[in-house]
């Protein structure tokens, strides 16, 4: 067997990617999928649309390069965290659409819980805030809201899942439900330092245990195949399931305390090892589950911000001040400056440091000279404006300089908004030559699971550098630059 298939199943497409024994990228397929919004800050995902997707892509992947199924020694999956589904545990059907890490829909159960005092207790169990980005207070909301379905999951009929059980659920024929330690921890009802379902928890959000997956490590051995799903044969194993950002650690090389790396996705999310070192963040980070080398559970800090990525898919799809994403750097680079715009795309509140779920989006500044580019440069600097409210944070928890910042996704390839992001972070930004490290990270668990590699340190050589970005802006502009910034995220906040 030749190779590793990695799914990556993300919040507006699904990949799928064939690795070789050199950790080398052999194929791969993207489709995207629909995005639904029932009502402002909400949002949602046709599960049955996500799965036809990620048969496709896996077909695509194999097929475009002659790959035979008899060739995959193994499948990774990674895909975006805390996105909940809820299905019939006979038929399966999902009862209603996945509730996505975006939506902002539980945000008033999540007012109360704090309400009611219960902020430090979810905080010392999970390492997490009481937010609606959470899985818990979405099954929460759906078990409230949908006729019968309490009882449902109280007889045991039904099961929960993030992406990754649903899919291990779909490529196991319905056979096996079951998750890894990192998707576990981004629930809101998983103990991180016991590493189990926590009770307490359970009974205050009014969860039934039975409908949750049972939880292993991320490099294990969690399911095979059944013949002709996805076009491949029965007994492949499913070796490898860690949620996106922690795939993207573990893909980035980022096996030890104090190695840090950010994701440029649909949202930011920079993420620092701490080893076995559980770390309760004072100042607005989250401490969660990742993988040591072994693809065992060890902890790392984390900072969210849930809308850079989808604010240039905005500019696309609603503005049509774009046609592609690839267009934003040429035209970012055809005004020196925004001409004082700044935009905070705030479209389901702000994530780390703010947790504010009532701040929306604003662009402030807006003159009649203000243009397209202005405002498309305006977006690209807000990803790394909020990207530098993570690094301060993190040196202010922590005590320690972030020298360097290892990066991958999508829009760590527009050299513009790499520069920036050097220049008002004052770091050291890292490109490596294979930037979709979740998916790697995934087929890194995936194969060193079945044997395929022995070590992770086999893979060093496939983690090279492609390009270094160094900070050359002057400290003054840097300031006054960020001050700007800061005003305009207060204009956006709700408190």
């Amino acid at each position: 067997m030749k190779y590793i298939l990695a799914i990556d199943q993300g919040t507006t497409g699904s990949r799928a990617f064939v690795f070789d024994r050199l950790g080398r990228i052999v194929s791969s397929s993207y489709r995207e999928f629909h995005q639904i919004y029932p009502a402002a800050g909400w949002v949602e995902h046709d599960p049955d649309e996500i799965w036809r997707s990620v048969e496709l892509v896996t077909k695509e992947s194999l097929s475009r390069k002659n790959i035979k199924p008899t060739d995959i020694a193994a499948i990774g999956i990674t895909n975006q965290r805390e996105t909940t589904i809820i299905w019939d545990k006979k038929s399966g059907k999902p009862v209603h659409n996945a509730i996505v890490w975006q939506c902002r829909r539980s945000a008033a159960a999540c007012d109360k819980l704090k309400k009611d005092g219960y902020a430090e207790v979810f905080h010392n169990k999970t390492g997490l805030v009481i937010d609606a980005y959470f899985s818990g207070t979405k099954i929460k909301w759906l078990l409230d809201n949908i006729n019968d379905l309490r009882s449902r999951a109280e007889a045991g009929e039904i099961c929960f899942g993030t992406m990754d059980t649903w899919l291990i659920w779909k490529l196991s024929g319905g056979k096996i439900h079951a998750t890894d330690y990192t998707n576990a921890s981004r629930t809101l009802i998983f103990n991180i330092k016991e590493k189990k379902w926590d009770n307490q928890l359970l009974k205050i959000l009014k969860i039934p245990e039975q409908i949750l997956p049972s939880v292993k490590p991320s490099s294990s051995i969690f399911a095979s195949t059944q013949k002709n799903v996805c076009g491949l044969i029965s007994g492949i194993p499913i070796a490898g399931d860690a949620g996106d950002q922690q795939a993207a650690l573990f893909g980035q090389g980022c096996f030890s305390p104090g190695e840090t790396k950010n994701t440029y996705g649909t949202g930011c999310f920079l993420l620092l090892n701490t080893g076995e070192k559980c770390t309760l963040s004072k100042k607005g980070l989250l401490t969660t589950l990742a993988c040591d080398i072994k693809g065992n559970p060890c902890y790392a800090l984390e900072g969210s911000v849930f809308i850079t990525g989808a604010a240039v898919q905005w500019l696309r799809d609603e503005l049509k001040l774009i046609k592609s994403a690839g267009e934003t750097e040429k035209l970012a680079r055809q005004v020196h400056d925004t001409g004082g715009v700044y935009f905070v795309p705030a479209f389901v509140g702000l994530g780390a440091p703010y947790w504010d779920s009532g701040a929306r989006a604003t662009i402030t500044g807006i003159t009649r000279g203000t243009s397209r580019s202005h405002i498309i440069r305006a977006t690209l600097e807000a990803i790394a404006y909020q990207v530098k409210d993570l690094v301060n944070i993190m040196q202010k928890e922590t005590g320690e300089v972030l020298n360097s910042l290892r990066v991958d996704g999508g829009a760590c390839r527009n050299n513009f908004l790499m520069q920036f992001q050097a220049d008002i972070s004052n770091v050291r930004i890292i490109r490596p030559k294979i930037t979709e490290t979740t998916a790697k990270g995934a087929a890194m668990l995936a194969g060193l699971a079945v044997g395929f590699w022995n070590t992770a340190a086999e893979l060093k050589p496939a983690l090279r550098q492609e390009k270094m970005f160094f900070p050359r802006m002057k400290n003054t502009t840097r300031a006054k630059l960020y001050a700007g910034w800061l005003k305009a995220v207060e204009k956006a906040r709700s408190k």
